[in-house]
């Protein structure tokens, strides 16, 4: 695209630019009887021909300005168009990396989680969530999953507990420095992966929740002293029926507690509770498992669904998960 400066018969010695769909035209009026030299022809590096028209009684100063500005002008016209299709793309790219960044937000999370979650304490982590969570009652809407946990470190019921904490503080501090990431998420998301990397079913749970500023009040976890009919009546308050009790105690199936392998999630938390080894007297078989696991043998309606679960571990995986999700979503406080 070539810029002209053209003649007019017009005595004048000021030159006026106009423009129109990046053609830059500058007149100059000089005398009519002035006679005109052959126009030298300056040539860019894009090889377009560019046409210098000057005075002839012009001195050599204004021949420079004259072809200076030209030559600013044509380069500012050729290059017009791609900057402002690059322009276009950085803010296309812009966009479009932060959709990709709203929609992988979660992926992101559990990716973090992932690295910190082993076999060896998927037990610890998964134990973090019933804690957190456990505190909810519908009666005052009070509790449930909203991070309190790390305020409540000190308690008797929740020893052993720092060490979770601290493992997942890691994956956190990593993404705080990205977006700011909640305690409740965080550790929503890593039962979730305790479970899948032990063998359980994978558990998708929504992500958004807030944290509370402040412990919840005490004594709301269920006692590990509590017989069936106690456990109950305290899951019934937190909005759960016999099913999910029995389902959600089939966590214990890993950790430390002698139901079948401590880095596997399966039934066998059901096939042992229905053998009842600690009825035996002497050796460790007396260690298993809490009081609260072995009353629940005693219940008929509890006893109902250890042997459904016994017998089809799809079943329980399924109820496990239902029952997980809506432990998770408890009490919960979502991002508006």
């Amino acid at each position: 695209m070539a810029s002209t400066f053209l003649n007019s018969a017009t005595p004048c010695n000021a030159a006026v630019v106009s423009s129109s769909s990046l053609r830059f035209k500058f007149k100059l009026k000089f005398p009519a009887k002035a006679p005109l030299p052959s126009p030298p022809t300056v040539l860019f590096r894009a090889k377009t021909p560019v046409t210098c028209f000057i005075p002839a009684h012009g001195d050599a100063s204004v021949q420079n300005d004259f072809c200076f500005l030209k030559k600013r002008e044509f380069v500012f016209s050729a290059a017009l168009p791609f900057l402002l299709i690059l322009h276009g793309s950085v803010e296309g790219f812009g966009a479009e990396a932060a959709e990709r960044l709203d929609k992988s937000e979660d992926e992101r999370i559990r990716e973090e989680v992932r690295k910190v979650v082993t076999k060896y304490n998927a037990a610890g982590l998964l134990r973090l969530v019933f804690h957190d969570a456990g505190t909810f009652e519908t009666n005052d809407n009070s509790g449930g999953m909203n991070g309190s946990i790390i305020h409540e470190l000190d308690r008797p019921e929740n020893t052993g507990l720092k060490k979770p904490v601290k493992i997942l503080g890691k994956a956190k501090s990593t993404l705080d420095l990205i977006r700011p990431v909640s305690w409740a998420d965080m550790i929503s998301v890593a039962g979730t992966e305790a479970v899948s990397i032990c063998g359980g079913p994978s558990i998708a749970v929504e992500l958004g929740r807030l944290d509370s500023g402040k412990p919840d009040p005490e004594g709301k976890l269920p006692e590990e002293s509590l017989d069936a009919f106690g456990l109950k009546q305290s899951f019934s308050r937190k909005g759960f029926a016999t099913q999910e009790l029995v389902a959600l105690s089939g966590a214990h199936t890993i950790g430390s507690k002698g139901f079948g392998s401590p880095v596997v999630f399966d039934n066998s938390y059901f096939k042992i509770l229905l053998e009842k080894p600690w009825s035996d007297t002497g050796g460790m078989s007396s260690m298993i498992g809490l009081p609260s696991d072995r009353a629940l043998t005693d219940d008929d309606e509890c006893l109902r669904w250890i042997k459904e679960y016994a017998n089809n571990q799809n079943v329980f995986f399924e109820d496990f998960k239902k029952a997980y999700i809506k432990l998770v979503n408890s009490g919960a406080k979502w991002k508006s």
